[in-house]
Formats: C-alpha cells, structure tokens, sequence
C-alpha cells in the first residue's frame, strides 16, 4: 500500500496513519493546486455502530517546502473535534441524514483550518462540518448531496473537504507482499504459473481525505505565479504528517483521557511506498518521526534498494541488465532524482521538477505543467508530465511506475548506455496502463473518482458492501459516483 500501515507503531495506530498524499494542478480549476492527506485506512464501509472518523487528539498537517531546504514554508494544520447529541443512544443516526444539521445525526465532527508560516499563523476557518460516514440508503440516501454540503469555501479562493471518501489507491496487496508475485508476472517467476488478471485489494474500502484547492500563489516561492515551467519558483515539495502530544494520562473513572506536551510527530508521508518497500524495517518508525530535510540519513537505501536485488532472484530469466547493476553495486542516481532531489532540467526535454541538493522524500510538483487532456496512468513514464512523479494525481498508477523505475526504466535517465530489460514494460501489479484509462478504472478495478473537487469517489456504503470478497457492483465499484 501507498502507506497504509507501513511501519509498526503506526500500523496500531491508524486514526494517525498519513496513508495517501496528491499534490496536482487542478484540471478544473488549472490556476489552483489541490492538496489530498489521507488517513485511518483500510476502512469496511460497514464499520458500525462506532463509524469511521478523524482523531480528536491527533494533529494533521499538509506542508509545503517552496525553497528547496526540505522544511516547510507555508503548512496548513486541521484539529479536528466531536459532539455527541444525544448520550442516551447507541446509535450513530435515529433516522435518515439529509443535511449537515440533521437533528436526526447524531454523532458530528468539526474542525479548524489554520494556514501557518515561520511566524505567522493565520485561522482560515474555525468551525467546519465533516459529512458522517455512507452508512446506507436508509441513513444516508442522497450521499452524495450530503458530501457536496461539506465542500467549504476559505477566504483568499479557497476550498476545503475533510471527510470519508473511496479510497482511490489500486494495488494488489495479495500478489505484492506474497514475494512480489505480481499475477501478471508470475508465469515468469520462481514458481510459474499462468499469467492471471490483477486483484485490487482496496476495492470496496473507504478512508478519510483532507482535500484542500488553493491558488499557486498561495504555495510558491515569493507568491510566484507559477506559469514559468522552467522557473525553480513553480516547483514546490509536499508532504503530509500527523502528530500528538507527547503524554496522554489514562482516566479510569470516566474515560475523559488528558493529552498534554508538546506536539511530536508519528506519521508522515511524501513520495508514495518509500516507507513501503524502500526503506528496511529497522528505521521506519524512526523515519515517521522525522522532517524530510534529514533524509540523507536515510539515502544508502534509495542508492541501492532491497527490491532491485530481490527482483533478479524472485525472476531469474528476465532481468539479467538489472541483476548486472546489482553486483556492480552501482549507486541508483536516477531513483535519488526521482524520490530525493526532483529531475533537473536537461535530462527530460522540457521538463524539471528540481529542488535542489537537499535530498527530502517529498511529492515535487511543477505548478506550471498543464493538466493532460489524455493523461496516462504511467504517468511521467508515459509521456505525461503532469502525472507521478511530478506531483501525484488520484488515479497516477503509482506502484506500478515504482516498480519499473526500480527495476531499470529510469537507469536511462543517468546513464543513457544502459538499457533496461525488456521485462519492464510486461511489470504491472493489477491493472495494464497500456489497456486502461482514468475513465476505465471504475468497470476495471472498481476505482471511481470524480472530475471536481475533492476528486475522491463517493465512498462505499455500509449496506451494499460485501465483508470480505467485497464483490457488489462489479469488484466494489460505489453505487453513485456523482459529487
């Protein structure tokens, strides 16, 4: 997963999980940039009677870093709080949910937005309602309507959204961490067997989304317009996190627990499966707790990383040109400019993402590169500049564009003699970008998103889903896909 419990604390932890984070300019809106933090994943829309919801002790955060130093210029924080209407039920509704005030909802979260730069802090908006969770046609009929209600206007032409979405990750949980045995692969592996269709193993699954769309100028070096595509001010790096206070006091006598101290950072999330697959389990706890500015301590395992050594060895006939780099021992310069640093100008014709030396693990996004009419799924890979990994967009096929990079594709880019072995462009995990479009992930994967704000599906509702093989509507596909 993107990061969906990634690392042992956080994987207990998951109210505070940076599961998912998407930096793009908005293809509606393309003088805006629209943020998505994800959190508490992995949730079964049928989840009651205690439903999903972000955590009132916790700290989110999206941050911007728009010099290149790895440390944020301009961050916003959301704190997040419930109400409890009526503490005389154990329900989370006493009747259908038709509006954002229903007397009938019985459970509600708000929040506050808070837009922060080093020595200023400024509160966008101080008490925003959250939609509740898709419980069901009964509960929640028109959900859809209800979810637009929560779509909020902020001073300056912004916007924001904070509530329960569809998840819009695809992987193949099953295949990927069974040794990598990628289905559409696997008649190439240790342990052949006819090629089969990919599974996605998040179909059916919801999560919490913090989506926020602001002017590039809110985000740039020195307010820059950002429409200079050449210009190092259009490029920003963006990462996620949460935090919590460093002691909570346990009440044995109502439960009413007591958080004091400072602030300290559990999660964090950047670049998509780098806790993931790339770093070893030995420093993923440590790596949540620290800013991305202190990545170089971690650069040993981007230069040469675990899976490209595991790739020649799980598919011994197929990537001979990679197991070649393997035993040179050659330092992965390409992965370092794709995850750590950006892609300096020159080497992709037109294009830069480039931070500077700083190595930090962080989504870099060139606010100046338009929005494809025809995006691919492979994003830079597949000739498309606006996708991963210039910015991540909702539907980029991110984990299959990580896993050709570490197997080669992107050796090219450093070292023009090298040529990747043909194998790399058969690696998928569920779904072929050669055969598939943005718009064809719904009927494929049972992936739906939606073409306006906060862009994120209509989450699955708790009625119509399938504990388990979550197999309704074709794979797990919402019911409505509407705003």
């Amino acid at each position: 997963m993107s990061s969906h419990r990634e690392a042992p604390a956080i994987s207990k932890d998951p109210a505070a999980d940076s599961t998912d984070v998407y930096a793009f300019v908005s293809p509606d809106r393309p003088d805006t940039v629209t943020l998505i933090a994800n959190y508490v994943p992995l949730q079964d829309p049928a989840g009651g009677p205690n439903f999903f919801e972000f955590g009132d002790d916790v700290m989110y955060q999206i941050l911007v870093d728009n010099d290149g130093d790895g440390k944020a210029d301009v961050w916003y924080q959301f704190r997040f709080w419930t109400e409890v209407e009526d503490r005389n039920t154990f329900l989370y509704n006493t009747g259908p949910i038709t509006s954002l005030t229903s007397s009938t909802w019985n459970r509600r979260q708000y929040y506050r937005v808070t837009r922060v730069t080093p020595g200023t802090s400024e509160v966008l908006a101080a008490k925003l309602g959250c939609p509740p969770c898709n419980i069901g046609p009964l509960s929640t009929p028109n959900y859809a309507g209800l979810a637009g209600q929560a779509i909020h206007p902020l001073p300056g032409g912004r916007r924001v959204f904070a509530g329960q979405r569809a998840d819009g990750f695809y992987v193949d949980l099953g295949s990927v961490f069974d040794l990598l045995d990628l289905r559409p692969f696997q008649n190439l592996n240790i342990a052949p067997r006819p090629a089969a269709a990919g599974v996605n193993g998040l179909a059916g699954l919801n999560v919490h989304s913090i989506a926020l769309q602001v002017p590039k100028s809110d985000l740039t070096r020195g307010g820059a317009a950002g429409t200079d595509a050449t210009s190092p001010t259009s490029v920003i790096g963006v990462w996620t996190s949460a935090s919590r206070q460093r002691a909570r006091v346990w009440d044995s006598k109502d439960g009413a627990n007591l958080n004091i101290g400072p602030w300290v950072q559990v999660s964090r999330m950047g670049n998509p499966l780098v806790n993931e697959v790339i770093n070893p389990l030995g420093v993923k706890d440590a790596w949540n707790s620290y800013p991305p500015a202190g990545d170089s301590r971690y650069l040993q395992y981007v230069e040469h990383p675990e899976l490209a050594g595991l790739l020649p060895v799980l598919y011994p006939t197929v990537f001979p040109n990679l197991a070649a780099v393997v035993k040179a021992g050659t330092a992965r310069a390409d992965l370092v400019a794709v995850l750590l640093t950006g892609i300096p100008a020159g080497i992709i014709k037109g294009f830069q993402n480039y931070t500077g030396t700083v190595q930090a693990d962080m989504l870099r996004l060139n606010c100046a590169v338009s929005p494809t009419a025809k995006p691919s799924l492979l994003g830079l890979l597949g000739g498309d500049a606006a996708g991963f990994p210039n910015g991540r967009r909702v539907f980029d096929d991110v984990t299959t564009i990580e896993l050709r990079a570490v197997a080669g594709a992107t050796l090219p880019l450093v070292d023009p003699s090298f040529k990747p072995d043909a194998a790399v462009s058969l690696v998928y995990d569920d779904v072929d970008p050669a055969k598939h479009t943005p718009q064809s992930l719904a009927s494929t994967l049972g992936v739906s998103y939606l073409s306006s704000f906060p862009y994120l599906g209509t989450p699955y509702d708790g009625f119509d889903a399938v504990t388990g093989t979550r197999a309704a509507n074709a794979h797990g596909a919402p019911r409505s896909s509407a705003a």
